[in-house]
């Protein structure tokens, strides 16, 4: 069945708490992601952090191909909530609120235990786009709050809610295993987190993904299943 456009003419700020509207609350989410990343960012000092550090890291060498994945990871998440904003309210809340778990569980992460890596190189090993890119993004984001991976959360919830999805085809749902695999690996060789940050973030999407999907999808399944 092809999806139509959500109807938003009707929108006013007085009218977000009827049905049709609610779900526009979760964006508030993201005024507190960002008031949490200032505050992991600017004011927990990186001599209080803990390295994250693991033997695979010295394995994984630096490659600025990578960046390719790791900004496009802003494309992938800025593009599947507009998409489901637009199209599907129900996903949109979905993912918004996988998010938000996984938001709040990393700043708490990011408070309780600060963290930082060590692993940027110091000096560019090349010279072209793609490492100016990377000296680019190294110049504003710092090396600290960064265990678990919210690159790996936010884009396991991504592919989580794109693969429950019949209205979208297989190949699609294929393309964005692929995209968010090529993620996960991607914040490892451009040396923006160590790859026990890409492993931390597992649980933290596995407690996103039985407290947004347990009741709507894996409950009925294993009850299904069990009978």
């Amino acid at each position: 069945m092809k999806r139509t456009l959500v109807d938003y003419r009707g929108f006013r700020l007085s009218r977000i708490n009827e049905p049709r509207f609610r779900h526009m609350k979760l964006l508030l989410g993201w005024v507190f992601y960002f008031a949490m990343y200032f505050i992991t960012e600017n004011l927990i000092p990186a001599e209080r952090c803990h390295p994250i550090h693991c033997l695979l890291d010295d394995l994984i060498p630096f490659n600025e191909f990578f960046a390719i994945f790791y900004v496009g990871w802003y494309f992938l998440v800025f593009g599947s909530l507009l998409y489901y904003f637009l199209l599907d309210t129900e996903r949109f809340s979905q993912l918004s609120k996988f998010i938000i778990v996984t938001q709040v569980i990393a700043m708490a992460a990011y408070i309780l235990y600060p963290s930082r890596q060590d692993l940027r190189p110091e000096v560019m090993p090349r010279e072209n786009v793609l490492t100016q890119l990377m000296a680019f993004i190294y110049s504003f984001d710092t090396s600290t709050g960064v265990c678990p991976s919210l690159h790996v959360g936010y884009s396991m919830g991504v592919l989580s809610v794109f693969w429950k999805d019949d209205k979208v085809s297989r190949w699609w749902k294929w393309a964005v295993l692929v995209i968010v695999v090529m993620i996960c690996l991607a914040v490892c060789f451009v040396k923006q987190h160590s790859a026990v940050d890409v492993f931390a973030a597992l649980p933290v999407c596995l407690v996103a993904e039985l407290l947004v999907f347990w009741n709507s999808y894996w409950k009925p399944r294993l009850t299904a299943k069990a009978a």
